[in-house]
Parts: structure tokens; sequence; C-alpha cells
């Protein structure tokens, strides 16, 4: 496998600032880390990103279950999650699947995720789960190919 082009952010490196930002902001979340790592990993098996399923599983090895990470495309059925998870997860595919609903992010999916976190934590969750969309559709856009992003070297 080889990609179209160059990573992005090594062609236009004026680009990665915001980019590492928003990461840097995800980071200090209110939101426990864990969840985020369930969102940025749930969306990008959605959309189909080796790079950052890649990426995301090996930051989280050792601090999920394999039940957990095998689990994760079933969450809605797999034991294994808390009820805030699954809220969080389920915010987390509406905002990536947004053109698969007339009602993009339908209030039953926002009214779950605002009784299990506050409007801080809300809009942490929407910023991160924008963020990896951003990273997700970049990567598939070029066919970056797992394992050979320059920052993994």
């Amino acid at each position: 496998m080889q990609a179209r082009i160059k990573n992005p952010a090594m062609l236009i490196p004026e680009a990665m600032g915001p980019l590492q930002a928003l990461a840097a902001l995800i980071r200090n979340s209110p939101v426990p880390q864990k969840t985020i790592g369930l969102c940025h990993l749930r969306a990008s098996q959605i959309n189909g990103c080796a790079v950052c399923l890649d990426l995301h599983r090996r930051h989280m090895k050792g601090d999920e279950t394999e039940e957990r990470l095998f689990a994760l495309p079933a969450w809605r059925d797999a034991p294994f999650f808390t009820d805030s998870e699954r809220a969080a997860l389920g915010l987390t595919e509406s905002l990536t699947r947004l053109s698969e609903s007339e009602d993009r992010v339908p209030d039953a999916v926002w009214n779950e995720a605002a009784r299990h976190f506050d409007e801080r934590e809300l809009a942490s969750l929407v910023i991160a789960i924008t963020t990896i969309n951003t990273f997700n559709r970049i990567n598939v856009a070029t066919r970056q190919v797992a394992g050979a992003q320059p920052w993994e070297k």
C-alpha cells in the first residue's frame, strides 16, 4: 500500500499547529481519557481510518481490556461499557454519520449525553469527536499508511 501524497501535515506544516492545539485541549479535557479514547477508536472504525485505528489501539493498549476493544463495534449490546461511555459513543456515532440521518444528532442522543456530561464536558466531547473525524478524513482521503507516519518513527 502506498499513500497518494505525503502526509498533509508534512506538506503544509502550518496546519499542524492548530491540529496539535486541539489534540492538547482534548488531552486536558474534563471527560475521562478512556472515554475519549473509545470515541476516537469508534469514529475511526466507522470512517475506516487505518492510521488512527492503529495509533489509538496502541495508545489504549494496557489501559483497556481486550473485551472492551473487541466489543466496541457492538457497544450497545456488550456489557463492558458504562452508561456514560454509551452516551458518549452514541454522540460519536451521530456526529460521525451526519449524512445518514435527517435528524443528524437526534434529541434522544444529545439528551442522553447531557444526562451524563455537563456543558463543558459536552463541549469537550464535541471537539474531540470532530477532531478525530478531521484526522480520519485527512488520512483516508490521502490513503496514509498505518505505521508509516513520520511522528511514529
